[in-house]
């Protein structure tokens, strides 16, 4: 870099530092640069009147003490100044943060007094000294590979590469972390210093120092010409520095023809790295200050000097930690927002969604406010975002909580996901209100069945829709493999205890190795279980090894299925331990879909990985002989469960067409599950928006199932209270609850559902919608209908149902154009879910859970269903005898039920009354924390259509582009 181009970066420069002896220059952030101090000397000498022209005299310089004892009063003032201040600033950022402690990591190869220079100035202070040690041969690799993970440890502040010259390759570097690069070694850090962006880098403390020393000259020099005589990083900051300082700056090299002229009218010179270079004092002006900057002292480093360095650097460390915690505040967002272009007649949902380019994902999480180490890219469009943003935003007040249900759907859907999305586009893109969306991720089972994806569609979608309904991060896989791992634990379980004796089955599950057998933390955990605590193995006696040994499953009463994520109706029943190596092991089981697993609804309650591991242990899979349940802990796989859900349970951070983040995590069934995507995406939204912001989450299917799931489950698992109900309805539904005939997937639709007919409309809407607003409010919260205005709708259908809406209690109705127009569609719902957000809630639970399991029941069907009571077989009571027996009586309600109707028939449509609700079954997800009922026929595995989707998907093998999805 030449300087005159440094000259002209550092013009805006400028420190007006105090002149007071002793004192630092208060235009500083309060340090200087350490770099390499051990190796460095700095020595003044003044031009004497007197010295009549033979050699120049000393100037008198406290630094070059020999410091051996503790008492800094008599050190430098300087010094004793620096660490009195720094010493101040970290008590005050530790009574702010009791648990704050800095830590300095040193790089080292070899031995050195600095190192103990450094530890002893960070005692003084307060604040730990770590070392990692390298060997003097250690490679670049080795270097480097030290470096990331002191890169990555939130608790080193800062790092000192104590290295030799030749190790400290650009490439070492500049793999430091410029935030913790306390030294000022880094090309971005010198950029930072060059640009005069002190607020992020820090300044090379001993260029400070060198400013420092010319302060403590007897003439102010501000206005005054410095000489930088040498090379290196060390002038390119001093030469900013010292003109920030208001001094005019020259430089030269030791060996220039006009050396002896800038000397002479020089009012101080700097020698930078010139140990053999003496500058005649005939050539220095009287008056002239000489600092020296030496190479290779040696034990030098033991004097005052190396004392102030680490000084200096102590409190670049304490800085560093002060920024790391005002980082770690919650952040304004800055959001940059997609500009959308609508054209009609719309495209398809694939059209658009590759017609738009999304912003890259870590741009979008800079600017909601995410740290970088807070998210885990999935290529350029997605990313994990780890759950630590919960400690961080721990005392940032929660937004807003808004929750999207519907009414009874037609099997085609009525766009819950679409309102969702279009809703939180209206209040980010265009009225400028923090807001995020929460969405399900979808099973692969529609998206090449019938029902299509879950991204939203037409102008208000997740983008890239493809990523969105494909694959995503992986999480439903993780769940198919973790499922089908119990389940292998449990045929080989069965299979080793039938065909092994106590002892030899005892031996093999608690092996000797290198001669020593101990229990494994989960066989312990078995262990005190059964009332046993011991912890040596040949301490048991023979009753207590067969006990532990043996978990006696019942065939008969397994409950456990395998899981796959494809509609596959010859999976829903099948044989299993039919090969000749099974010795006779058959039994009778099945597979679910992979969401219908216990297992994603213990990921969409799990409040941190802590309680995920709990649940995954108290899932029961079967039943012994003697009537106890087996447990995951018991079969030891949960921890094993737990390993493979690791990156599963963080929400996976996605964006709408708009730009405007969105959360995809979690999607359990909602007829035969909670329906609700994750706890964990909600509380993460809701910390991010801020206080004034909004979190817009989707519950499954009707009012009926998803949104009574929602508050009695899932706000019972998060301690969350919502705000306002959105009730998604469409005119095609409400004429089926009129009376219309039925609609079918994959069929034209009668003219009934094309043609206007107010007075289907109107009986729909007094039966269903009303009865699907009275069940919202239930629960104490307002509810706002949405419309999902579609093209045959005519305006005499919308202005019907918007009026009769707000005639059976909703806080406003308003019609939504999102699917062909984006945000800008659903600006009056926007409105309108922000008004209603103002209303005060009675927010309450419909039944308290120590109420007597069919007493839960019971109030389920006749409040919410409207059933006159319920039906409970002597098979279905003896079950629930039992989970009171085994000390499930206190869970909630998660009842299985069809979503095609308010009743368990799917074809009694408005709001039927006067029916007994049969209960034929009932199960417990004890992991996940609920007991489930069984209302009519319920399949956990769909199957194909005769036409499924999956005849128009394909792709380009050139381009890579997927054809015909959606």
């Amino acid at each position: 870099m030449k300087l005159a181009s440094i000259r002209s970066a550092c013009g805006t420069f400028r420190v007006n530092a105090p002149r007071a002896a002793g004192g630092r220059l208060s235009g500083l952030p309060r340090r200087c640069f350490p770099g390499a101090v051990s190796n460095n000397r700095i020595t003044i000498r003044t031009a004497s009147a007197a010295a009549g022209g033979g050699t120049s005299a000393k100037f008198s310089v406290k630094y070059g003490k020999r410091l051996e004892d503790e008492d800094f009063s008599e050190y430098d003032s300087s010094l004793g100044e620096i660490v009195h201040i720094t010493k101040e600033e970290l008590a005050a950022l530790q009574r702010k943060t009791p648990k704050l402690q800095p830590l300095l990591a040193i790089v080292q190869a070899g031995d050195d007094y600095t190192v103990e220079i450094n530890k002893k100035i960070a005692g003084k202070i307060g604040f730990n000294v770590t070392q990692v040690c390298l060997k003097k041969t250690s490679s670049e690799d080795e270097i480097i590979g030290e470096l990331l993970k002191l890169n990555d440890d939130p608790k080193v502040s800062g790092v000192y590469l104590h290295l030799p010259p030749a190790s400290l390759t650009s490439r070492v570097i500049n793999t430091l972390n410029p935030e913790k690069d306390v030294d000022c070694i880094t090309d971005m850090n010198m950029g930072r210093l060059v640009q005069g962006n002190l607020s992020r880098g820090f300044v090379p403390p001993l260029a400070g120092a060198v400013l420092s020393l010319l302060q403590k000259h007897d003439a102010s020099l501000e206005g005054k010409t410095v000489l930088l005589v040498g090379e290196g990083p060390l002038k390119v900051a001093l030469h900013c520095l010292i003109e920030r300082n208001g001094m005019f700056v020259q430089s030269s090299h030791s060996n220039s023809n006009s050396l002896q002229s800038q000397v002479m009218h020089a009012d101080a010179l700097v020698l930078l790295g010139a140990e053999s270079m003496e500058i005649p004092s005939t050539w220095v002006r009287p008056g002239a200050a000489i600092i020296r900057c030496e190479h290779n002292i040696g034990s030098s480093s033991r004097s005052g000097l190396g004392y102030l360095a680490a000084a200096y650097r102590a409190q670049n460390v304490v800085q560093s930690c002060s920024r790391w915690l005002q980082e770690q505040q919650y952040r304004p967002w800055h959001l940059h927002t997609l500009k959308l272009q609508p054209l009609n007649p719309v495209p398809s949902d694939i059209e658009i969604s590759r017609a738009q380019t999304p912003k890259p994902i870590d741009q979008l999480a800079a600017e909601i406010g995410l740290l970088p180490e807070e998210l885990e890219p999935y290529g350029r469009s997605k990313a994990k975002v780890r759950l630590s943003l919960l400690d961080r935003l721990h005392s940032q007040p929660d937004g807003k909580y808004i929750l999207v249900a519907g009414i009874t759907p037609t099997p085609l859907g009525e766009g819950k996901s679409t309102v969702t999305i279009g809703l939180v586009q209206a209040m980010s893109a265009h009225l400028k209100l923090n807001s995020f969306a929460c969405l399900r991720q979808p099973s692969q089972g529609p998206t090449f069945g019938v029902k299509g994806g879950a991204a939203g569609g037409g102008y208000a979608q997740v983008i890239p829709m493809e990523e969105f309904n494909l694959h995503l991060t992986g999480d439903i896989h993780a769940i198919t493999a973790a499922n089908n791992l119990v389940a292998a634990a449990i045929d080989a379980r069965m299979l080793h205890e039938a065909t092994q004796s106590d002892k030899a089955l005892f031996n093999r599950l608690v092996p000797s190795v290198n001669g020593v057998r101990k229990f494994s933390p989960i066989q312990i955990s078995r262990l005190q279980g059964l009332g046993i605590h011991k912890t040596d193995p040949a301490s048991l006696t023979p009753q207590e090894v067969s006990a532990f040994a043996r978990l006696d499953l019942d065939p008969s009463k397994i409950t456990w299925h395998r899981v796959v994520d494809t509609n596959d109706r010859f999976l829903r029943k099948i044989t299993v331990g039919q090969a000749s190596t099974e010795k006779g092991q058959t039994r009778e089981t099945g597979f679910d879909i992979a969401v219908a697993s216990e297992i994603m609804a213990i990921l969409a309650l799990s409040d941190n990985l802590g309680d995920m591991r709990g649940r995954l242990g108290r899932m029961v899979v079967g039943t012994s002989r003697s009537g106890k349940p087996v447990t995951a802990e018991d079969l030891g796989v949960s921890g094993a469960v737990a390993v493979l859900m690791k990156d599963a349970i963080k929400p996976t951070l996605m964006q709408t067409l708009e730009g405007t983040p969105v959360f995809v995590h979690a999607g359990p069934f909602a007829n035969i599950a909670h329906g609700n995507s994750s706890v964990l995406a909600d509380k993460l939204a809701l910390k991010l928006v801020g206080q004034d912001g909004f979190v817009v989450t989707e519950a499954g299917f009707g009012a009926d199932i998803g949104m009574e799931k929602f508050f009695n489950i899932k706000c019972r698992a998060s301690g969350l209270k919502p705000n306002v109900v959105v009730l998604v309805a469409t005119v095609r539904a409400l004429k089926m609850h009129g009376g219309g005939p039925n609609v079918s997937a994959g069929a034209p639709l009668p003219r009934e559902y094309i043609d206007e007919n107010l007075s289907l409309v109107a009986r729909g809407c007094r039966s269903n919608l009303r009865k699907q607003i009275q069940i919202a409010k239930l629960f104490g919260v307002p509810v706002v209908v949405a419309l999902n205005a579609f093209r045959t709708d005519t305006p005499a259908e919308i202005d019907l149902v918007c009026q009769i809406a707000k005639e059976c209690g909703a806080s406003d109705a308003v019609s939504c154009q999102h699917w062909s127009q984006g945000g800008r569609g659903c600006l009056e719902l926007a409105q309108a879910v922000k008004e209603a957000a103002r209303q005060p809630t009675n927010f309450q639970f419909l039944y308290k859970t120590e109420m007597p399991i069919v007493e839960k029941i019971r109030t389920i069907a006749q409040k919410v269903y409207g059933a006159d009571d319920i039906q409970v077989s002597p098979e279905v009571q003896r079950k629930i005898d039992y989970y009171n027996h085994q000390g499930y009586g206190s869970l909630p309600i998660c009842m299985a039920k069809t979503h095609l109707s308010l009743s368990h028939m799917p074809d009694k449509k408005g709001a039927p009354t006067g029916f007994v609700l049969p209960i034929r079954d009932i199960r417990a997800s004890i992991g996940a924390g609920f007991i489930y009922p069984l209302v009519g026929t319920m399949s956990t595995m769909p199957g194909l259509p005769t036409r499924p989707c999956f005849y128009d998907i394909d792709i380009d093998p050139v381009t890579e582009d997927i054809i015909g999805l959606f």
